[in-house]
């Protein structure tokens, strides 16, 4: 363990850190210079395991022998605040020796361990928990979070939801049935557990081979009598219910291989009944003819289309039936056998649907568009919806606990599955990161809403509360030719036009700081795959970049999408207050301003100046909102102006206003626009009003509301104070069209102009509007049209400057594509009479390049258009009739 943190372990910080005195050195291993602990196996003797006991494995990468007397292994419980009765070590590690500590066990199944080097009662918990490695006999109190660089812990192993840990936790097996153990790579110690140690199922104990005593052997119990292997087809192993009739046996049973996973973690493969499959009748096919065989030591033995018998122990893997097979338990059969057809079959609504094709080679009818991407960086999955849309988050639909957000929970029930890559790669680990992602490109960007076909066939699994399509084998970045799937690339290079004298836009910048983490004392960082920071992880006032090249980064693409918005207004959220850093207020704002003007090669931008009158420091966020526009085509009236309200915005942004004249126009033609930036949904209190309630409005409902009631109020006071009731309330109001907050504004008698289909946030899985733009009654008519474009929220996070390097294929680009999280919306505002034509969509115009700025009168590009009164009506009809 290196010492990254400088702890002065004395005072009241030494007493919460260790409960004893501390007396011996630090130690370091990252230089090669201690004991490390290298393999831990918590699930010994539960079903699936591979061995009978749990153990920890440490590693002397030293050129002396360690004499362990005195030491302890002492563990912690995920949550807990203190350790157990630490398990005493005595024993010799060689130099470039390993050191096996048998622990408990938890059953009897699996297999005994190789001769341990000490035998003992250490009990780790099998998903979560950390292990302290002390060179001494008192029980080590260590405080939650990273825990580096301290006295008396040699080394610590936080892994699951363990609340102690180095830098992050490493992933642990995943239940207590999954036999994986957490190994350390190559030995290596960097003070990172999720860096340093993979879950794999490979699972390998080493000891000294005899440098110390062998321990007495653990008592044995007496075999219990096993009933005799059964020979079943696959269907009756499947039977027709979520469980196997025959959970638990020993059976025997015949297939065709239609997958092999040698590579990735699954260490099995598929088998299919010969001659199955082809224009199956979903509700008339009453069982599943296909199995997941799990069998790590012999599945680098078996090929895609080989006849196979099994023989192995029927269990439910994460809801998958599956047979695990030894070595001996599997024949590759001479026989000739009925080649397996893909089944033609649309997506199941339901799961008994699904159960009967789970484990089957399907060829996936009808269409699928891409709903989720998140996963792609992670572990390489893709959330599919059946059907031309993505999932709609439910209350975007309906309000909260309605019927009609119901009917909507369902409907994205009945239409999701998983695309996966046939691992449990999680990319998002160093060791992970020299492997291309895949599916994921720069030139398949894999974007949510694309429509996508399938070009080879799949197999329906199901684990981790998902079912799962996997192609027939691993699938990486390095054999794309393997990927069951192609999606369309479904980008624009600018949104639609909108038509209009003016187009105003609304854009949340994701954290745009330009005071970066290493101008700032205490930062932590999320680094990239080589340890370089990127971005702010915490522990100072910045939220952006680390450094100067990461936000050049971050710029780069900021600009690059506001000069293609079209836009001579455009509100910002997620910008930092510089006034927290001991600066101008407008600095960050400003130098926005000058990046946006040397891009576009003239001083065509200007940003709206902080008023005189403003909220005192320390009531303010370090996140604000702003206003920039272009000069030549729209002035400003007046100063901007403040909400100053901490009743109701003490943990929010105060809406920030400012009135606009089109260039060459009178007071007539002015309008205001309000700028927000809402409560977010997280961090949920776990009780009052705030709480999350789980209908779906999230945590921090009531605040919301109470905020959004207070911009009304603030709205109407503005209409008298700018002399004008053409009012546009823009931002990032964190609430989705129904929910009560948004409620609140429509019954306000504010129109959404937001398009149909269109959205502005993609979030577990599901789109939906957190962005709104809205118009007065008077304001929207002067609407011609509005486009979200989806620039953001509907690509890979894969793609922000925040994941810059974290692959071996970089896809960062210099370019709009993932400026941000949120999509920016655009508005055309027309000052002048127009005459009413033919309705259409609300808020779309017809495609084709963006105008700009039109005459007064003129609306380029826009083909027809509603009159903006009759679209007002039809807008609120629609929407809240």
């Amino acid at each position: 363990m290196k010492k990254l943190l400088s702890l002065p372990l004395s005072g009241a910080l030494a007493a919460a850190l260790l409960a004893a005195p501390l007396t011996v050195p630090v130690h370091a291993a990252p230089d090669g210079t201690d004991v490390v602990i290298n393999e831990a196996y918590t699930n010994g003797g539960s079903a699936n395991a591979v061995y009978r006991h749990k153990f920890v494995e440490l590693y002397n990468p030293t050129s002396e022998p360690v004499d362990l007397t005195g030491w302890t292994l002492q563990y912690r419980a995920a949550g807990g605040a203190g350790p157990a009765a630490p398990v005493a070590l005595s024993g010799t590690i060689a130099p470039g020796g390993y050191f096996l500590v048998q622990g408990s066990s938890n059953a009897d199944n699996g297999e005994a361990l190789p001769a341990s080097d000490l035998a003992t009662s250490f009990n780790p918990g099998g998903v979560s928990g950390t292990i302290v490695l002390s060179d001494g006999a008192e029980p080590l109190t260590a405080p939650t979070g990273s825990v580096t660089g301290a006295d008396r812990i040699v080394d610590l192993l936080g892994y699951g939801t363990s609340n102690t840990f180095e830098t992050t936790p490493a992933t642990g097996p995943a239940a207590n049935n999954d036999p994986k153990s957490m190994t350390r790579t190559n030995g290596v110690d960097t003070d990172d557990n999720s860096a340093d140690f993979t879950a794999t199922g490979t699972v390998t104990p080493q000891g000294s081979g005899g440098s110390t005593p062998a321990p007495e052997p653990a008592p044995t119990p007496e075999p219990t009598p096993t009933a005799p292997p059964v020979s079943l087809p696959v269907r009756e192993i499947q039977g027709t219910g979520d469980v196997s009739p025959v959970n638990g046996r020993t059976v025997t049973t015949r297939g065709v291989v239609t997958a092999v996973y040698a590579t990735g973690g699954l260490d099995g493969w598929y088998i299919q009944t010969p001659g199955t499959g082809g224009d199956l009748e979903l509700g008339q096919h009453e069982a599943s003819d296909g199995v997941f065989v799990y069998s790590p030591s012999a599945v680098a033995d078996v090929e895609l289309g080989q006849y196979v018998e099994v023989t192995g122990t029927v269990a439910e893997y994460f809801g998958q039936t599956q047979i695990s097979v030894r070595p001996d338990g599997l024949t590759v059969l001479d026989e000739t056998a009925e080649a397996v057809k893909p089944a033609a079959v649309r997506w199941p609504a339901d799961d008994a649907g699904r159960e009967t094709l789970e484990g089957m080679l399907l060829d996936p009818a009808g269409e699928f568009v891409i709903t989720d991407n998140y996963g792609l960086s992670t572990y390489g999955e893709i959330g599919l919806a059946a059907g031309t849309t993505p999932l709609l988050q439910p209350t975007a639909v309906g309000a909260p606990g309605s019927p009609e957000a119901a009917a909507q929970a369902a409907d994205n029930a009945a239409r999701r599955v998983l695309l996966d890559d046939g691992a449990t790669t999680d990319y998002g680990r160093p060791a992970n990161a020299s492997v291309p992602l895949p599916y994921l490109t720069p030139d398949t960007p894999m974007r949510i809403g694309a429509p996508v076909d399938f070009v080879a066939p799949v197999v329906l699994g199901y684990s981790f509360d998902e079912w799962r399509l996997q192609p027939t084998t691993h699938v990486t970045g390095e054999n794309p030719e393997d990927a069951p799937v192609l999606a369309e690339n479904t980008r624009t290079a600018a949104p639609e036009d909108v038509g209009g004298d003016l187009q105003l836009a609304t854009f949340n910048v994701l954290n745009y700081f330009t005071t970066t983490g290493e101008e700032l004392s205490g930062c932590s960082y999320y680094t990239d795959r080589a340890g370089d920071p990127i971005t702010v992880r915490g522990g100072c006032l910045a939220r952006g970049a680390a450094e100067q090249e990461d936000l050049e980064r971050q710029q780069v693409k900021i600009v690059a999408a506001i000069n293609a918005l079209g836009a001579e207004v455009v509100s910002l959220e997620e910008i930092e207050n510089s006034a927290k850093f001991g600066k101008d207020r407008d600095q960050a704002l400003s130098d926005l301003v000058d990046a946006l003007n040397a891009a576009a090669g003239a001083e065509v931008w200007a940003f709206v100046p902080s008023p005189a009158d403003r909220p005192a420091l320390q009531d303010e966020d370090v996140i604000r909102t702003a206003f920039i526009y272009r000069p030549d085509a729209v002035g400003t009236v007046g100063e901007s102006v403040i909400l100053q309200d901490e009743e109701n915005f003490d943990n929010a942004r105060e809406p920030l206003a400012q009135t606009f004249r089109p260039a060459g126009g009178t007071a007539d033609d002015d309008f205001t626009v309000v700028v927000n930036h809402f409560k977010s949904k997280g961090s949920a209190p776990s009780s009052g009003p705030n709480a999350d309630a789980g209908d779906g409005a999230g945590a921090w409902n009531a605040d919301r509301t109470a905020q959004a009631r207070a911009l009304v109020a603030f709205a109407e006071q503005l209409k008298t104070s700018q002399g004008t009731d053409r009012v546009l309330l823009t931002g990032d109001f964190n609430s989705y069209d129904q929910e009560h907050p948004m409620r609140v504004v429509h019954d306000a008698g504010y129109v959404n102009l937001a398009p149909e289909g269109e959205y502005s946030y993609a979030f577990g899985g599901m789109v939906g509007s957190l962005d709104h733009v809205l118009a007065s009654p008077s304001a929207a008519e002067l609407v011609t049209g509005s486009d979200i474009w989806e620039i953001n929220a509907h690509e890979s996070v894969a793609l922000e400057y925040s994941r810059h390097n974290y692959n071996v294929v970089d896809l960062y680009a210099a370019d709009p594509y993932r400026a941000s999280d949120h999509n920016p919306e655009v508005v055309g505002l027309a000052f002048a009479a127009a005459e009413p034509a033919e309705p259409q969509k609300p808020g779309r115009g017809n495609s084709g390049e963006h105008p700009g700025r039109g005459k007064p009168g003129e609306h380029p590009g826009k083909g027809v258009r509603e009159h903006a009164s009759d679209r007002a009506r039809v807008v609120l009809q629609g929407r809240f009739g």
